[in-house]
């Protein structure tokens, strides 16, 4: 959700009021609007979650009516698609949210509804639909746990862009590297998508994370700065050759895309590649319960990807109480002394209202 820049007084005045310590409202959400997920992917439990306690529709109206304008609405799952109100759920966001961009992961297993709702929803609004593809067939299939994995996701893909410019949508296929045979995966499936002009980018995957796992009010953060734990083993020569193509690659992406995966691959290479002894990561001020928040798909409010503490429920208090409660100010501090973790999905928010995206592009 690098659009968010756009903004630029309200961003500006964000970083102004976190150099100082200062309170600030949220201007990114990413609201998980369900744990269920028609996928077994082999590095996340969300799947095998218990007890589907997911807001009601009039449940995420009463809440968003109370957030503030939001920069970035982001929707994830498990699968957000298999909500059959997701479209519902997305007019919402726009009509209180008021956000710049949309940004919606998916499988891609649904089909039909992933575009009906490309379709449907209001156009002035761009939205972002990244879909996980983790290699070709045999590879994505196993790592997703079906059989349909893949095909289903192509199809999903070749559908949608066909008509990129005239639903104002953005289509981007995100690989998450789980193992050496991820590498050369890597290539094969970017020359495959090339051919449809969809963007392609990759993710490492990590260790555990708090979100998807079985346990809540877990907390799995690094201990140190510039840590890294992957989920497969896999050598350096390896990872070299990874990141020696992927950068290669982002020559080819819009300023945008390239400026963000530009910074995520430079932190990544620091911790894998890099002195372990090092004090120079790459590593901004995070804006986890500051300008950016999350709500899980009962209305729990946790702190971050890597610690689920959580600091109220949106079905039980309000945003304003909630925000202000001495259970979110405690979380703050653990999140100023977190000493930084490497997973996209915080750090490119925390990069971008900190500025340091700005610095390291410089």
């Amino acid at each position: 959700m690098l659009s968010t820049l756009g903004r630029v007084p309200g961003f500006l005045v964000d970083s102004y009021k976190l150099r100082r310590g200062k309170s600030v409202l949220p201007r990114l959400l990413t609201y998980t609007v369900t744990f269920r997920c028609n996928a077994r992917c082999i590095m996340c439990d969300s799947w095998k979650l218990q007890g589907h306690n997911d807001l009601g529709i009039e449940e995420v109206e009463r809440i968003f009516k109370q957030l503030p304008c939001m920069d970035g609405l982001r929707l994830t799952g498990g699968e957000p698609f298999v909500r059959n109100d997701l479209l519902e759920i997305t007019e919402l966001g726009i009509k209180y949210l008021k956000p710049i961009g949309i940004h919606i992961t998916t499988n891609g297993f649904l089909t039909d509804r992933i575009v009906d709702l490309c379709n449907k929803r209001t156009r002035k609004i761009p939205l972002q639909v990244m879909v996980s593809i983790d290699g070709l067939k045999e590879k994505h299939n196993h790592i997703r746990g079906s059989s349909i994995a893949f095909s289903s996701a192509m199809k999903t893909i070749e559908e949608l862009v066909k008509f990129k410019k005239q639903l104002n949508l953005d289509l981007a296929v995100n690989q998450t590297i789980v193992d050496e045979e991820g590498i050369e995966q890597y290539e094969m499936l970017r020359d495959k998508l090339k051919p449809l002009g969809v963007r392609h980018q990759m993710v490492m995957a990590y260790d555990s994370s708090a979100t998807y796992s079985l346990e809540r009010n877990l907390d799995v953060a690094p201990k140190q700065i510039g840590k890294f734990t992957m989920f497969g083993q896999i050598p350096e020569s390896k990872l070299k050759r990874l990141f020696d193509s992927v950068e290669q690659d982002l020559k080819q992406l819009p300023w945008w895309a390239r400026m963000a995966k530009s910074y995520y691959l430079k932190g990544i290479s620091e911790r894998l590649l890099g002195d372990p002894g090092s004090t120079s990561f790459t590593n901004p001020a995070c804006v986890a319960l500051k300008s950016h928040l999350r709500i899980f798909p009962n209305g729990d409010v946790p702190t971050c990807q890597f610690n689920s503490k959580i600091v109220g429920n949106l079905r039980q208090s309000t945003f304003e109480e909630l925000w202000k409660s001495s259970s979110a100010q405690s979380q703050r501090q653990w999140v100023s002394k977190c000493p930084g973790c490497w997973a996209e999905c915080e750090v490119l928010p925390s990069a971008i209202y900190s500025l340091d995206l700005l610095r390291g592009s410089a």
